[in-house]
C-alpha cells in the first residue's frame, strides 16, 4: 500500500464516506467498486471522487484533498508511485512543487519524467551529489567506469554555484532542462506492468485504424468489473467492436501459439489465464504438454485442457 484515501461524495456528504487503499488490492477491487456504487460515486471516466483526506505516505499528495478525482487514475497513480525509490520519491516531490503540479493527468505525467531532474536533499556528501547529477543527466544509467572516473565533487560544486536551483520541502531541485510531456492524455493509460500476469493484451477499437495509439491495456487474468471499466475508458460497447493484439506473456509457448487473436474474445482469454495462472510449476508443464499433443485451436479449447490435468498421465522424462 502506497497511502490510502478517504472518498466521498461532493453532492451528498451525507452518505459517508469510504477509506480506500492504494493501489486496489486486485482481491478488492470489485468490492471497492461496489462501495463507490454506494456512495454514488466512481465513475469509469468522470473525477467524480471528493478526496476528503490522504494518508500513510506521499505528503505531496495532500494537495489532492478536498479535489474531485477518478478512482481508476488514482489507482494508476498509485501503481506507478509503488516502483519508486527513495530518491524517485523525492525527483517526484520536489519537482511537483516547482512546476505547480496539482492536476491528476500532469501529476500521472510527471511520474514519467521526473527522474531527469536533480534533487539534493543532503549537501554533506558533495561527491555523492555530483555523481547522482551525472546519473540523471544520463537517464539513470552510466558506464561504472566512466562513473567511478567523474569528479562527483567538481560537477557539484558547478551544479550549485551555477545554476538555479528551487528550493522544495522536499529538496532543492534542478529540473536540468525537463518537460512535462503527456505520456497520459487524460483517457488511455500508458503500458505499465505493475505487478507479474499471464498475459497482456493491447485493446483498441474496431473503428480505429490499426495503427492507432488509442490503445486500452488489460492484463490478464482480471475481474469482470476491471475489464469492463476498461471498455468503458476506451469507448468499446461490445467484444465484436474490440480488436486485440498481445504484447507479453507468462502462459506456456505451446498454449501462446494455438492462440488467434483475431478470432479470439477477451471474456475467453481472461477465464483460460485465471486458470492458467492457479496451476503449479509442475502443472504448468504438465499443460505445455497437453497442448503440445491435443492441439487445441483456441483460448476456450486451452482452458478446458487446463481444467482437466488430471485426466493425463504425464511422464517428464520419458523419450521413448
Amino acid at each position: 500500500m502506497q497511502f490510502k484515501a478517504v472518498l466521498g461524495n461532493a453532492k451528498h456528504p451525507e452518505y459517508g464516506v469510504a477509506n480506500i487503499p492504494f493501489p486496489i488490492p486486485k482481491e478488492q477491487y470489485e468490492s471497492t467498486i461496489e462501495m463507490m456504487r454506494a456512495l454514488e460515486i466512481g465513475d469509469a471516466l468522470e473525477r467524480d471522487c471528493r478526496v476528503e483526506e490522504i494518508t500513510h505516505g506521499w505528503p505531496i499528495l495532500k494537495r489532492l484533498e478536498k479535489v474531485a478525482i477518478n478512482i481508476d487514475e488514482l489507482d494508476y497513480l498509485a501503481k506507478r508511485l509503488g516502483s519508486f525509490e527513495v530518491g524517485e520519491a523525492a525527483q517526484f516531490q520536489a519537482t511537483a512543487v516547482k512546476l505547480g503540479v496539482f492536476d491528476m493527468t500532469d501529476l500521472i505525467n510527471l511520474t514519467f519524467c521526473c527522474q531527469q531532474a536533480t534533487v539534493i536533499t543532503d549537501f554533506s556528501d558533495l561527491n555523492r551529489i555530483g555523481k547522482n547529477h551525472l546519473m540523471d543527466l544520463h537517464g539513470g544509467t552510466m558506464l561504472t567506469s566512466e562513473l567511478d572516473k567523474a569528479d562527483g565533487r567538481a560537477v557539484a560544486l558547478d551544479l550549485i554555484l551555477h545554476e538555479e536551483g528551487t528550493v522544495t520541502p522536499y529538496g532543492v531541485v534542478y529540473d536540468n532542462g525537463m518537460k512535462l510531456e503527456q505520456q497520459y492524455d487524460g483517457q488511455y493509460f500508458p503500458a505499465y506492468y505493475y505487478e507479474p500476469c499471464m498475459l497482456a493484451v493491447a485493446m483498441t477499437n474496431r473503428d480505429e485504424p490499426e495503427d492507432t495509439d488509442k490503445i486500452t491495456w488489460l492484463y490478464l487474468p482480471m475481474t469482470q468489473t476491471q475489464i469492463e471499466r476498461a471498455m468503458l475508458r476506451a469507448g468499446i460497447d461490445t467484444y465484436d467492436d474490440m480488436r486485440l493484439c498481445y504484447d507479453g506473456s507468462e502462459i506456456p509457448d505451446e498454449v501462446d501459439v494455438c492462440l488467434d487473436f483475431e478470432h479470439e474474445n477477451i471474456g475467453s482469454l481472461n477465464e483460460m489465464c485465471e486458470t492458467i495462472a492457479g496451476l503449479d510449476q509442475g502443472n504448468l508443464i504438465k499443460l505445455a504438454a497437453a497442448v503440445s499433443m491435443a492441439k487445441p485451436e483456441c483460448a476456450m479449447q486451452a482452458q478446458h485442457l487446463a481444467e482437466q490435468l488430471d485426466l493425463f498421465d504425464f511422464a517428464p522424462g520419458a523419450h521413448s
